[in-house]
């Protein structure tokens, strides 16, 4: 057995395994802080409040996701953006592990929401430089793996210093984290991206953006409703499973946090295959399934407010689809993006893609929050994330095939 995972791990190129490395002990960090932080300051602030310092992360990430498309399209080392992340991520926890204060709050989030912006375009983009041989659709798969592999166990563990009394034990093991990762890129820095690391004149000279942006924008909208279920799962739903619904019960601050580990090993089981799966598949089927499994998903969230009975029933239930959508997803997307960008604007093309995340993470936490806040249960967060994915599926017809010139080869 430990001869077989050995032979499939050492199938993928050393610089493509420690890319993965690297994802993996960011996952694992963040995993506690992404999904746990609501639950850490539900007692001392409004749902709003915790809501709005969400939002202000994804705002400070945008500027984040600029600056590290810019820098990458310049031809800096990829692994650069993401040593800034680190230093950023860690300042945020050192704020967060101590904040009593709204103020606090939103100071450590700001931090936290730049960090990511950072880490983001120059992560993904570092997957399709170091993917060869075996191309980038699988290698977007095994990443994806290793991020639903960290977010899981983190917020295991999360889930376990939240039971034990020590939620804020998450901003430490996230320094721990930060520190390894530190480790693996200071001495061996990744490829470098863009204009400067193009080895042709085709490739040095960028397109305009609206030479390629037009051929995007479906993929870009599309990512905006799909990337708020990351952003819902993290926010709202641990505040909904807390708070209770219409005759649903409400969860002990424990349970809620098992309850959201156990989605996300869930999501670890489904990556891979899924991901695989897709992978020798056009991207509108992967896109297309992911949609529908976010509407059903989302319906029996809501479902699950109205029968006391049945509710944790219809909980765990939304979880599968929940999951299967984000398998299916977030390979799916990235691979799109890598497809309809040209090589040397790949860097701002990341950047744009990321910011679809930092947009939903913007808007969906601000309007659970006060959804959550004026009827005191999700119902009305889960129905229209359903209608919002809905609403995109007519989208993924102008999903085009890749244009085949060299700019993109």
């Amino acid at each position: 057995m430990a001869r077989t995972s050995r032979l499939w791990w050492c199938q993928f190129p050393a610089s493509l395994r420690r890319v993965v490395l690297v994802r993996l002990l960011g996952s694992l960090g963040a995993g506690g802080v992404l999904y746990l932080t609501p639950l850490v300051f539900h007692r001392a602030l409004s749902a709003t409040a915790v809501t709005e310092g969400l939002a202000l992360a994804a705002l400070a990430g945008t500027a984040g996701r600029f600056a590290s498309g810019a820098l990458l399209d310049r031809g800096r080392a990829s692994s650069m953006p993401v040593l800034m992340a680190v230093a950023s991520a860690a300042l945020g926890d050192l704020v967060l592990s101590s904040a009593g204060s709204v103020q606090a709050y939103s100071l450590g989030q700001l931090l936290l929401g730049l960090a990511m912006g950072l880490y983001w375009p120059a992560i993904e983009l570092a997957v399709s430089l170091t993917a060869a041989p075996g191309g980038s659709p699988r290698g977007y798969a095994l990443a994806r793996t290793a991020d639903a592999a960290g977010i899981a166990a983190g917020a295991l563990l999360g889930a376990l210093l939240a039971a034990l009394g020590l939620i804020r034990g998450i901003y430490g093991v996230d320094l721990i984290c930060l520190a390894a990762m530190a480790a693996v890129l200071l001495p061996r820095p990744w490829p470098a991206a863009g204009r400067a690391a193009a080895s042709s004149a085709a490739l040095a000279t960028p397109l305009p953006l609206a030479a390629w942006i037009g051929p995007l924008l479906p993929i870009l909208l599309v990512s905006v409703v799909a990337t708020a279920v990351p952003a819902l799962m993290q926010s709202a739903l641990p505040l909904d499973l807390v708070r209770g619904g219409l005759a649903r019960a409400p969860m002990a601050e424990g349970g809620g946090a098992l309850l959201v580990g156990a989605q996300l090993l869930l999501l670890l089981l489904l990556q891979w295959p899924v991901g695989r799966w897709l992978a020798d598949r056009p991207v509108q089927r992967g896109l297309r399934l992911s949609l529908q499994a976010f509407v059903l998903g989302a319906v029996l969230l809501a479902l699950s407010a109205f029968s006391r009975a049945a509710s944790l029933p219809l909980v765990l239930l939304a979880q599968l689809p929940l999951a299967l959508g984000l398998a299916a997803f977030l390979p799916t997307a990235t691979e799109a993006v890598v497809e309809l960008s040209p090589a040397a604007s790949r860097g701002l093309a990341m950047a744009l893609f990321s910011q679809c995340f930092a947009l939903s993470s913007l808007v969906a936490p601000l309007l659970a929050g006060r959804l959550l806040d004026a009827q005191d249960h999700g119902v009305g967060v889960w129905g229209a994330l359903a209608l919002a994915c809905l609403l995109a599926l007519p989208l993924l017809g102008r999903v085009g095939p890749p244009q085949a010139d060299s700019e993109r080869s």
